[in-house]
């Protein structure tokens, strides 16, 4: 039986550091597996997230709360996503992907079936609050199995995907909303069942992924030689060959090390930057205009709920194909092209969408919102992709949750605080407020995003 060594043999580095960079370079059977696994849990947060936007109104009828607590329910989820990405990304690096993947979803099974027994409103937000925390931790641990388990341009390919799966989870709320409001369920029944049907889906992704083992990459950079080993065999049919059959002890790192780590190389602070920035811009954009759609979809003169949920729907399927195209024509046109093109029509789109409102041609905001949709599913599908990718691997769970916190931050500012601007400075103003966003992406994307796909540690 062999022992761990109690110390950080230095002379170890050198085997560490190549057969990291021999598992990134060469492997992906079993990848795509592990990869839609991680991409099936946004399909929770999707859920969780559009099916509050359609159901406040039930909830506002029945307890008649003021404007403030409405807006900390729509928004807690997001409140406690913040939290959970850093908190999540942290502990993913040092306790493990495979630890935190599983007490992710277990988390959110539990509390989405608490929301459906809530006695009030702030108990609900209490809970969407703490139910936000596994969702953000999620996203950041995904993205790093997804990067240490697939061959290089695979990997970001399939990361990318997450805006697809962002559109397939709407439509299918939707269309669960849909069929309550056609058999005319009982208002508060319908907004009770529909929250706690979240804890299906994760119930199914927990099952799937009870199987799934440690990413080989973190076991390595551990020092966690034998269970690497077992893990590649397992996973790759390969015993890793050059790593001894001995573990040994490193020295951690500190999470905030990773901000000093990426200085050092101007391709991935650069890379990491802009994904800061494509986060932001993307989450701004979409929390204001996307996230009040059935807002505007009234005043155009869709009356009723369900008239309002199948135009929407339709929206959210055309949103999927821009979702499933976008991370096809990344290995063609690269990250910055993906990029400049996805930001480039939200900002056309939102300017024909303001320009509808001022001159009062509102027949036209459908087909802004179309367009903005398509783009937006462009130009938010690799913000993660690039900082957990030219992370190192012992901060690639730190570096996605820093990430997501700039997907969280905006997206809870904007739906807690927008509808107070939307009703101070008018739809039009708005409008034209939020084109800001994609502006600020399209300059990212053109002066700060350096290409990136396929990129690979020295």
């Amino acid at each position: 039986m062999t022992t761990v060594a109690t110390a950080a043999p230095s002379p170890h580095q050198p085997v560490i550091q190549d057969t990291v960079r021999y598992l990134i370079k060469n492997y992906s059977p079993k990848g795509n597996r592990v990869g839609w696994l991680m991409m099936a849990s946004i399909l929770v947060e999707a859920w969780d997230l559009y099916s509050i936007a359609f159901v406040l109104v039930f909830i506002r009828d029945q307890y008649n709360p003021d404007p403030l607590l409405l807006g900390l329910a729509a928004a807690g989820t997001q409140g406690g996503a913040l939290i959970g990405a850093l908190i999540g990304g942290w502990l993913s690096d040092k306790i493990g992907r495979r630890v935190m993947f599983l007490a992710t979803m277990i988390m959110f099974v539990v509390l989405a079936l608490a929301q459906a027994f809530v006695p009030g409103v702030i108990w609900l937000i209490v809970i969407r609050f703490l139910l936000g925390i596994p969702l953000g931790s999620d996203i950041s641990t995904g993205y790093t199995y997804i990067m240490e388990s697939m061959a290089k341009g695979e990997r970001e390919v399939m990361g990318n995907r997450w805006q697809f799966m962002f559109a397939v989870g709407e439509v299918l709320t939707l269309a669960v909303i849909a069929v309550f409001l056609v058999l005319d369920i009982n208002h508060e029944m319908v907004w009770r069942v529909t929250l706690g049907l979240g804890a299906v889906p994760a119930l199914i992704i927990l099952f799937l992924r009870h199987d799934v083992p440690e990413t080989a990459v973190w076991l390595v950079k551990q020092g966690r030689f034998r269970e690497a080993k077992a893990v590649a065999r397992q996973m790759y049919n390969d015993p890793l060959d050059m790593l001894p059959d001995q573990d040994v002890k490193l020295s951690k790192p500190r999470p905030t090390a990773f901000l000093g780590d990426l200085r050092q190389d101007p391709i991935r602070w650069r890379a990491t930057i802009y994904g800061w920035i494509a986060c932001f811009a993307q989450a701004s954009e979409f929390s204001t205009f996307a996230f009040y759609l059935p807002v505007l979809f009234a005043m155009v003169g869709v009356s009723t709920m369900l008239g309002n949920n199948l135009v929407t729907m339709l929206l959210f399927c055309f949103a999927a194909l821009s979702g499933w195209v976008g991370p096809l024509l990344t290995p063609r046109i690269g990250h910055r092209g993906i990029a400049i093109a996805g930001f480039g029509i939200v900002l056309v789109s939102l300017l024909i969408a303001a320009a509808a409102l001022y001159t009062g041609h509102k027949y036209i905001l459908p087909f802004a919102a179309a367009g903005m949709l398509w783009g937006h599913y462009w130009d938010a599908s690799n913000c993660m992709t690039i900082p957990t990718m030219v992370a190192k691997p012992e901060y690639r769970g730190t570096a996605s949750g820093f990430a997501y916190m700039f997907v969280k931050l905006p997206s809870f500012l904007a739906i807690f605080l927008f509808p107070s601007l939307f009703a101070a400075i008018g739809q039009a103003n708005a409008t034209l407020f939020v084109a800001v966003f994609p502006l600020l992406g399209l300059l990212a994307a053109i002066f700060v995003l350096p290409e990136v796909y396929g990129y690979e540690h020295d």
